[in-house]
C-alpha cells in the first residue's frame, strides 16, 4: 500500500517544492516506486521534474473534474526516476469549479484508489494556501510533512497549519497526522535560526527530522535544469542532504510497518 505525504506550508518561499522533488528523486535512486502529485498551478514541481508543463494536455485538474482517468494523466520522468501527475496554470480554475460540486474535498482521495500497489510512496506538493486544492491533498493524505524555514514568523505560520491538519483529521480525514517537520534552508551561523531549532525539537521532539537542509546553491540552481540536485550534482551540500532525508524517511516507515507487525 502506498504511503502517501502532503507535503505542505501556507507560508510560501519555505523549500516546499523542492522538498518535494528532491525527496521524490532520493526515494527513487533508493529504489522506491515514487508518484509526484503537483497540486499547485504555478506548476514548478512539474518544471523541476523534468516536465514542460505547457506541453501537458492532461494535468491533475482534468482528473479532479472527472474529465480524465489516473493513467491518461500519468507521466513517466525518465530524467527524474519517478511518475508525476503535473500541473499547469489551468489547475487555478479547479477551485471555482469545484465549489459547488458535492464530495469536492475528496476528488483526490477517489482518484488515488487507482494508484494502491503501483507505488511505495506518493507525494503531493501543495500550494503555500489553505485552499480546496490544499484541503484535497489532506484529505487524501496519510501524513504531512512540514518543510520550514527556522526564523521567527515560521512558528506563527506552523500553529496555524498544525490547527488546520487538526480541523482535517477532525471533519475529513481521521487518519492523518504529522509525519515529520523539515528544517529547510538552514544556517547553522545564525543564532536565531539556532534558537528556534531547538525550540522546534523542545516542542515536537521526535516529529523534527533529523536531518536538516542546508542553504545551498547547486539545490536552488538544480530546478532551472528541469532536474533533481541528485541529478545535477550529487557531490553538493544539498545533495547529499536530501538523500540522507530519503533515507530517515524510508527508515521511519520501515519502523512504523514494524511497530505493527
Amino acid at each position: 500500500m502506498a504511503r502517501i505525504f502532503a507535503i505542505t506550508n501556507q507560508k510560501g518561499g519555505v523549500g516546499k517544492t523542492t522538498t518535494t522533488v528532491n525527496l521524490a528523486a532520493g526515494l527513487a535512486l533508493l529504489g522506491k516506486r515514487v508518484l509526484l502529485i503537483d497540486l499547485d498551478p504555478q506548476g514548478n514541481a512539474t518544471m523541476g521534474s523534468g516536465i514542460d508543463k505547457r506541453e501537458v494536455t492532461h494535468t491533475v485538474y482534468h482528473l479532479l473534474l472527472d474529465q480524465a482517468k489516473l493513467d491518461e494523466v500519468v507521466r513517466r520522468s525518465d530524467r527524474a526516476g519517478y511518475d508525476v501527475l503535473a500541473a499547469n496554470r489551468d489547475l487555478a480554475g479547479a477551485e471555482i469549479e469545484l465549489v459547488d460540486e458535492e464530495g469536492r474535498e475528496y476528488r483526490l482521495r477517489h482518484a488515488l484508489a487507482a494508484v494502491d500497489g503501483r507505488y511505495d510512496y506518493v507525494l503531493i506538493d501543495c500550494p503555500p494556501a489553505l485552499n480546496l486544492l490544499t484541503v484535497n491533498a489532506l484529505t487524501a493524505a496519510n501524513a504531512v510533512i512540514i518543510p520550514m524555514q527556522c526564523e521567527y514568523y515560521a512558528l506563527e505560520g506552523l500553529t496555524d497549519l498544525v490547527n488546520t491538519v487538526k480541523k482535517v483529521k477532525a471533519g475529513l480525514n481521521p487518519g492523518i497526522e504529522i509525519e515529520g517537520l523539515l528544517r529547510a534552508m538552514f544556517d547553522p551561523r545564525n543564532t536565531l535560526a539556532q534558537q528556534v531549532s531547538d525550540q522546534l525539537k523542545g516542542h515536537f521532539g521526535a516529529k523534527v527530522y533529523d536531518t536538516v537542509i542546508p542553504r545551498n546553491v547547486r539545490v536552488a540552481e538544480a530546478p532551472s535544469y528541469g532536474l533533481s540536485v541528485m541529478a545535477y550534482d550529487k557531490t553538493s551540500r544539498g545533495a547529499q542532504a536530501y538523500m540522507q532525508l530519503a533515507e530517515e524517511v524510508v527508515r521511519r516507515e520501515e519502523g512504523r510497518q514494524h511497530g505493527k507487525a
